[in-house]
Formats: C-alpha cells, sequence, structure tokens
C-alpha cells in the first residue's frame, strides 16, 4: 500500500449549495485529518449527503473552496451492485493495476466473503451485498472512505455486525473517513469526531474521546449522546 498522506486530507473553507431558491449549504469550514473518522449528522435535508456528493467530485454546482488529498472511495446507503456482474467483476470495475485479481480477493476475505468471487448479486443478502461495496471501496485503498448512510437499509444485527466490520477495517488501515448518518449511537461508537449539520451550517463539532472498541453502556457515552440529542433538537425522552 502506498504512504498514507500525512496532515488533512480534507480541507474545505466556505463551501455553500443553492437549489433554486433554496440553501442548502451555507458556508461551511470542514477539515478531517489522515486516519481521523468524523461523523456527520443533521435532520432530513439538512445537506448531509449534498456535502459528501460535492466532495466526492459529483456535484459540479457548489461555490467555496474544497481539496481531497490521496486515493478517494464513496459507499453508498444502496449497494449499487452490476446484476449482470459477478461479484468480483463488481469489487474490481474500474480499478486499474495488473494485481487487481489478487486485491479484489484480498478485499472479498476483509469483509467475510472469501470463496464468493463468481457469485452473482442476486444470490447475496442485503448485508453481503453491503460487504461487497465496502470490498469494492477497499480494493481503492483508499485515504478517504466517503459513506452515505452504508449500514442504514440493513437490519438491526446486521448494522451492528457492519459496524463492527468498519471498526476492524479501519484499525487495520488507517483510512480517514466522513460518515452520513441519522443514527447517533453509530456515529459515538465508530467516530473520533461528531459533525452536526443545521440551518446550512456546522453548529456542533464534538469530539469522540471514548477508547476502541466502544459499546453504549461505556462510562462517558449516555453523555456524548445525550449532547449530540440536544444539539440535534430531540427531546430528553428520546
Amino acid at each position: 500500500m502506498a504512504t498514507r498522506p500525512t496532515g488533512d486530507v480534507v480541507t474545505a473553507t466556505g463551501v455553500r449549495r443553492v437549489f433554486g431558491d433554496t440553501v442548502v449549504l451555507d458556508g461551511i469550514d470542514l477539515t478531517i485529518g489522515s486516519g481521523e473518522v468524523v461523523a456527520l449528522l443533521g435532520g432530513s435535508g439538512s445537506g448531509k449527503t449534498t456535502l459528501l456528493r460535492i466532495l466526492a467530485g459529483l456535484d459540479q454546482d457548489a461555490t467555496g473552496d474544497w481539496q481531497v488529498r490521496g486515493n478517494l472511495a464513496v459507499v453508498f446507503q444502496e449497494h449499487r451492485l452490476l446484476p449482470w456482474k459477478r461479484v468480483a467483476d463488481n469489487v474490481a470495475l474500474g480499478v486499474p493495476g495488473p494485481d487487481v485479481q489478487r486485491r479484489t480477493a484480498a478485499a472479498l476475505t476483509e469483509v467475510g466473503l472469501a470463496g464468493r468471487e463468481r457469485a452473482w448479486p442476486a444470490e447475496l443478502s442485503g448485508g453481503q451485498s453491503q460487504r461487497v461495496a465496502v470490498a469494492r471501496a477497499l480494493v481503492r485503498e483508499p485515504d478517504l472512505l466517503l459513506l452515505d448512510e452504508p449500514f442504514g437499509a440493513l437490519d438491526a444485527l446486521t448494522r451492528l455486525r457492519m459496524q463492527a466490520l468498519f471498526g476492524r477495517l479501519r484499525a487495520e488501515h488507517g483510512f480517514a473517513a466522513l460518515l452520513v448518518t441519522h443514527d447517533v449511537e453509530e456515529a459515538l461508537l465508530l467516530a473520533d469526531r461528531t459533525l452536526v449539520l443545521a440551518g446550512g451550517r456546522v453548529v456542533d463539532d464534538t469530539p469522540v474521546p471514548l477508547t476502541h472498541p466502544r459499546a453504549p453502556d461505556d462510562p462517558g457515552f449516555g453523555a456524548l449522546r445525550r449532547h449530540l440529542l440536544d444539539r440535534l433538537g430531540v427531546p430528553a425522552a428520546a
């Protein structure tokens, strides 16, 4: 694997995105350090996915300044596997280099799908399909992983397994990540820092100084959860 960049892998200043008369992002400033996992929280329509798409290079109409250093990969909520291609071909799609087959097999092994290279997407469960999507990102050896609600469509138990898988892969590979999620507990389980978007701006930036692996009953977890729920406008009884 190539040497990872040092310093910040994401720098963004004054990022603004307007859709018609609606201002979705109104001057976002953001940095993500090498190896840092940042969770992005906010209500529906707060601009979380819009910001991720801008950083991924999928939105050309934003204004402001932003830069992503190193290799980039994206995992969406939908696995977006091509149904007419086998698992290995989906993982290797668009990946250059002479050792793609070896890297593909290694990525599938890492996500627990060794031996499923020749399977069709229709033969996989939802959780397995999302593991293939993660393998497709890993094979690109990303310095920055952008994840848009990657586990949101999974059942509760599969989601917990995928969160644990993400934690293991992050520890092994040391990539940085921006995780868009609606789930406060997921953010606190996985991230080094949480951001809350509201009104087109970052209204809260909170470090998560808990050791890994984490659990919701860890000391300090409850206070951080309550703080984020407050910033998200969720009543205390939630």
